[in-house]
This record gives structure tokens, C-alpha cells and sequence, in this order.
């Protein structure tokens, strides 16, 4: 089952910090098998208040997300984020392609 790494990121500091971080995610993902799946689009709010921006990573399963959030080459560039960003992160099973919304019930 798919899993995700979601990104939620204000006050951006769009300096050279966040271009090298830029420049070197992509290489990071690949051998986790990770893939953008929302990033930089603007959101369309329907409800509610929304600020920041939002990155979806998608990987294969959780257990390569977590592999790729703790391997040395995320981990080197983490700072170059965290350090010109506010950011909250975090790794979640996706829903199956079978899944319902009633299977919550269970």
C-alpha cells in the first residue's frame, strides 16, 4: 500500500538554503522509490483557512518512507528546510484501492 510523506511548510525563506535543498531532494528519493505528488501547486480553498504550502511525497510503502526520511543523504539535507522554514512533517499509510470511508468504523 502506498504511503506518504506530507509536508506542511510556512515562512518560507526562498534564499540559497532552500535552492541547494531543492537541487538535491529529488536524488534522495530515488532510491526509495519516492515521487512528488503535490508540490508548489496552489491550493483552491473551499473550506476553512489555509496558509504555507503543502508537498505530498508518495513512496511504494511506509516502510520505504521511513527508510528515506532516516537515510544519511535526507537526513544531511534536512537542515538547509528545517532551518529556513517552520515546517511539520510526517509519514502516513495511504488508503487502499479498495478502501471505503466506512472501514474507519471497524
Amino acid at each position: 500500500m502506498a504511503a506518504y510523506a506530507i509536508g506542511h511548510l510556512h515562512d518560507v525563506d526562498l534564499g540559497p538554503a532552500i535552492v541547494e535543498y531543492l537541487e538535491r531532494i529529488d536524488a534522495t528519493l530515488e532510491p526509495y522509490g519516492g515521487r512528488f505528488a503535490i508540490h508548489g501547486a496552489k491550493a483552491d480553498v473551499r473550506e476553512g483557512d489555509w496558509s504555507g504550502d503543502l508537498a505530498v511525497i508518495e513512496f511504494p510503502d511506509l516502510d520505504k518512507a521511513r527508510a528515506w526520511y532516516d537515510s544519511p543523504a535526507y537526513r544531511e539535507i534536512i537542515p538547509l528546510r528545517a532551518d529556513h522554514s517552520r515546517s511539520t512533517i510526517l509519514l502516513i499509510d495511504g488508503a487502499g484501492d479498495d478502501h471505503r470511508a466506512t472501514d474507519v468504523l471497524a
